[in-house]
Order: structure tokens, then C-alpha cells, then sequence
């Protein structure tokens, strides 16, 4: 704000709260200088929910106490905070290698955010709706996220993984979907293959690129009832 705004604030302010009117010519100059070394940074009014008479008002209202700049600027700072806590820096529109005008427009946007000129930039929410068509029949015609090429180069790097989604292509049950009873390995997880000391007691696992033979019998079990289980109703 410059003077000319501070003075009008103050004359606000005074109509509210007539215990902050000064009739002095010079403490009026004196209290109107102090205002503006505290609040020249502050704006009157933003296009975006800010306004300080809004701010002084509300102090007025819930505050015995006198208004001072302090109560201004605690929520112009606060109304900053909340600004920047919600943007998210949208990707600049110049040249990436020219670091000086890159990093001059982020430092506008989040200038201009916080200062009440522009709205935040926030990422969209995911939302529970329906995926669109043409995206269904998309992933469909693909079968996975990860294009084969790098399925089969990430393969040497998950051994479980790769074990598991070759041993499923090939009509086997899928181990993974049960606990195994050897290693106490959870649904999802692959089986560990334990190391004992010579005192008999267990030093630590090792994760296993194959599941147990237990841990295929009791899936291939699983899968062998729900197939029971589909085809019952259907030979009633």
C-alpha cells in the first residue's frame, strides 16, 4: 500500500474504531509514516480473496484491543502461506537450457501467487469415475503399462517377478495369490529361502526367484476348487 491507501485504511479504521483516530496534526503524520514502513508490502486489495479492511474489520469485531499493523500483516502472511502451500509450479514456456529466464518465470508465477494476482496452480484429483472408452479399449490392445521391450529387460533385475508372470502365460497357477506355509511368505510377497547357522538357528533370507513346491501345490489346489466352483452351477 502507499500513503495515500495507508491514509485511506486508517480513515476506515478511525470510522469503526474512533479510539484510533489521531487529532494531531503531527502524531496524525506519525502514525501514517509507521503504517507504511509496516505495511508498504501489503496490498489494499487482491483480486483473490484478500482485502485488508476485510482483515481490520474482523479484528475489530472479535478484539477489544486497538488495531495495530501487526493484526493487518499476520493475516496478509498467513493468506500468502495458504496460497503457496496449495500451487504447484506449473512447467515454464521458455527454452529449459536457458536457466536465467527459467527460473525468472518461476519466480513470477510463485510471485504473482502469492501476492494475490493468479490463482494456484494445482495438480487435478483422481477420481473414482468411468475410465474413458477409448482408453479401455487402448489398455486392452496393449495388455500392460509396461511396453515388452522393457519387461524383458527389467527381467534379469526381478527374477520373482519375471518367474511369476512367465509361469502365469503359461497356465500355471500363480503362487503369489496364496501364503506360503515353508517360508511364512505373505500373499504378494516371493518366498525367502532362510540360512541356518551351525548353532541351528536361522542368520537371515534370502529372496527366492521360485516359490516353494508347498506354495505351488496349495495354489494350484486353490485354483483347481474356484474352477470347481465356476463350473458346478453350469452342470446344474
Amino acid at each position: 500500500m502507499d500513503r495515500r491507501e495507508i491514509a485511506a485504511l486508517l480513515a476506515y479504521i478511525g470510522r469503526l474504531d474512533p479510539r484510533t483516530i489521531r487529532t494531531d496534526q503531527g502524531e496524525a503524520r506519525d502514525q501514517l509514516a509507521q503504517w507504511h514502513d509496516l505495511l508498504g508490502d501489503v496490498p489494499m486489495a487482491t483480486l483473490h480473496g484478500w482485502d485488508a479492511r476485510v482483515a481490520a474489520r474482523q479484528h475489530i469485531r472479535v478484539s477489544p484491543y486497538q488495531v495495530l499493523p501487526a493484526d493487518i500483516a499476520r493475516p496478509w502472511e498467513s493468506y500468502r502461506r495458504d496460497r503457496l502451500g496449495r500451487h504447484t509450479d506449473p512447467t515454464p514456456s521458455v527454452d529449459p537450457d536457458d536457466q536465467a529466464a527459467w527460473t525468472a518465470e518461476l519466480v513470477g508465477t510463485r510471485r504473482a501467487v502469492a501476492t494475490g494476482s493468479a490463482q494456484p496452480a494445482q495438480y487435478r484429483a483422481l477420481t473414482s469415475g468411468r475410465i474413458n472408452p477409448a482408453l479401455e479399449a487402448r489398455l486392452r490392445e496393449v495388455g500392460s503399462c509396461i511396453p515388452p521391450e522393457a519387461r524383458a529387460a527389467l527381467a534379469r533385475y526381478r527374477p520373482a517377478r519375471a518367474a511369476r508372470e512367465a509361469a502365469v502365460a503359461q497356465g500355471q497357477p500363480d503362487a503369489l495369490r496364496v501364503r506360503c506355509d515353508w517360508c511364512q511368505a505373505q500373499v504378494g510377497e516371493p518366498c525367502r529361502r532362510r540360512r541356518i547357522g551351525p548353532d541351528g538357528g536361522a542368520r537371515g533370507t534370502a529372496p527366492r526367484a521360485t516359490p516353494h513346491p508347498c506354495r505351488l501345490d496349495l495354489a494350484a489346489s486353490r485354483q483347481a476348487q474356484e474352477s470347481a466352483q465356476v463350473q458346478q452351477p453350469a452342470m446344474v
